[in-house]
């Protein structure tokens, strides 16, 4: 059982990751989203399950308030026999660790009204990354959750996007054999660097171009 807990959640990036989760899941899983008037059907419904991934972003540094008020009434009317919770959270941040407040809230949710800890997984640039090349960075730690469910294990992975410049090989913007490329930028770091681009023209003739190529480890 799959529960969004945003508050647009028909538009919502959870709702893209819960297909991602979907798509990559050996067993099947139902969606359900959740609003202001459905609390009590979802409830009778999470009977049957025996486990509950809840894929919501992170608002204020904390749970979003559909979901909060989705959790005030599942610890008034718990089901007579209590799934495994896990979770996905998504920020907007470029950190992951931002998410960590609010999976503790939830950690403390469960442990006070005796629900069993499943995976985690935080993710970090939740509202850009699956427009971006470092789409497959948030599809393969997904792919990772869904197959540790299968597999009854419990894991805490976490994935945001590369903060090298890099762009991953084949993508708009890499440049291909013999062709120059506009990313990453021009390496203005010195030594350590990892973002000068490759020449287009052949050597530098430029001598501020040759001082900061000799210093870029790309070209060392």
């Amino acid at each position: 059982m799959i529960l969004n807990g945003s508050p647009r959640a028909p538009k919502s990036n959870s709702l893209r990751y819960a297909e991602l989760f979907m798509k990559y899941s050996r067993q099947a899983a139902d969606y359900y989203p959740i609003t202001k008037t459905n609390h009590s059907r979802l409830l009778e419904k999470m009977a049957g399950y025996s486990d509950v991934l809840l894929v919501f972003p992170l608002y204020a540094d904390a749970l979003p308030v559909s979901l909060l008020n989705f959790l005030k009434s599942l610890e008034a009317c718990p089901p007579p026999r209590k799934p495994v919770v896990s979770i996905l959270i998504n920020c907007g941040f470029l950190e992951h660790t931002q998410n960590e407040v609010a999976v503790r809230m939830l950690e403390l949710f469960c442990r006070q009204n005796s629900y069993e800890m499943g995976s985690v997984l935080m993710l970090g640039s939740g509202e850009a990354i699956l427009d971006t090349p470092f789409k497959y960075v948030a599809a393969r730690a997904i792919r990772k959750l869904a197959r540790a469910g299968v597999e009854g294990r419990r894991l805490r992975p976490a994935a945001t996007k590369s903060t090298s410049g890099r762009w991953p090989t084949g993508w708009p913007g890499r440049s291909t054999k013999g062709a120059a490329s506009a990313w990453p930028p021009p390496c203005r770091w010195g030594r350590g660097c990892s973002r000068w681009p490759p020449p287009s023209t052949g050597p530098a003739t430029d001598s501020v171009s040759a001082r900061r190529r000799s210093r870029c480890r790309r070209w060392e």
